[in-house]
């Protein structure tokens, strides 16, 4: 068919009936591209308000940008995009911010728990310092003591030493006294001749051991009444007798001067006095006078 404009203007063919239901589509094309502008803007705005990233929206059926297609100026879209890319950047701060917040808060808190430890460790070693000081201390007084006790016992075992050295060896078996009878004499009152010494003196003065040793009787003994021997170191036996009372036991430790009795009038006696003897290794009795005097008394 030639082209139309070579046909006359009487002979042209009228409109095609398709031509109103086109500019039908057309209307609903335009109602269509209406909506989808009115979504993507709602889009683009709930995305705004949202902070969320720039999404590139374009209609592979449209072609237009977001720019063309929300109705705005590409200066508003660059002012939405940089909207948008400030409100994700405050996001990443706020992020990080309380990030770091609970990283400071985290650190505040363990170093307060390592402070609280080193104060528990520090209070430990005080308190074991000072229960070491107390131990210490208690040894210490401990100690002390048990020196000063040691002190206390030598001194006082020095000072009986000092005073078993100090008291006289050898004494006489009485004092105020006056001799009445001497060793070997003869007479009527005794059976045989006299064995010993007599110190006569006023009733209950008393009577000691001449030197120290063991009390080895203490009984009474007959004619010489109440009687008291004493076993010397030397084997030297002492007799004390006719006394009123016993001071001693036999197993008694004495020493020179130790009363063992009292002056009296016990067995066979006329006076208050105490008869004296000396018996060598406890055998026969010997004259008491130079016994006496060899050993540095005289009676």
């Amino acid at each position: 068919m030639p082209p139309h404009h070579d046909v006359p203007a009487a002979e042209r063919p009228a409109h095609p009936p398709a031509a109103p239901r086109r500019a039908a589509k057309h209307r609903s094309s335009r109602r269509g591209f209406g909506r989808r502008k009115q979504l993507i803007g709602l889009t683009a705005a709930l995305a705004a308000a949202a902070g969320t990233t720039a999404v590139g929206l374009t209609s592979s059926a449209t072609g237009p940008s977001v720019a063309s297609s929300t109705g705005l100026s590409p200066s508003q879209a660059s002012a939405l995009t940089a909207a948008r890319v400030d409100r994700r950047d405050l996001g990443s701060r706020d992020a990080s911010r309380i990030d770091l917040g609970l990283a400071a808060t985290q650190k505040a808190k363990a170093d307060q728990i390592a402070k609280q430890r080193a104060a528990r460790l520090v209070a430990n070693a005080t308190l074991t310092q000072r229960r070491a000081q107390a131990l210490a201390a208690a040894k210490a007084a401990a100690a002390k003591k048990a020196a000063i006790k040691a002190r206390a016992l030598a001194a006082a075992k020095a000072a009986a030493i000092a005073k078993a050295k100090a008291a006289p060896k050898v004494v006489l078996p009485t004092t105020g006294y006056h001799l009445t009878a001497r060793f070997d004499q003869a007479g009527g009152r005794w059976a045989h001749n006299h064995t010993g010494l007599d110190f006569a003196a006023p009733m209950g003065t008393p009577v000691r051991s001449v030197m120290a040793g063991e009390v080895i009787q203490a009984d009474f003994e007959g004619a010489y009444g109440r009687q008291v021997k004493v076993r010397h170191a030397d084997g030297t036996v002492t007799s004390y007798s006719h006394m009123s009372e016993f001071d001693v036991s036999v197993g008694d430790s004495v020493q020179a001067g130790t009363q063992v009795g009292a002056i009296g009038m016990t067995g066979n006696t006329t006076g208050p006095h105490v008869h004296f003897e000396v018996l060598p290794g406890g055998g026969s009795p010997i004259d008491p006078e130079p016994w006496l005097r060899e050993h540095g008394v005289t009676p």
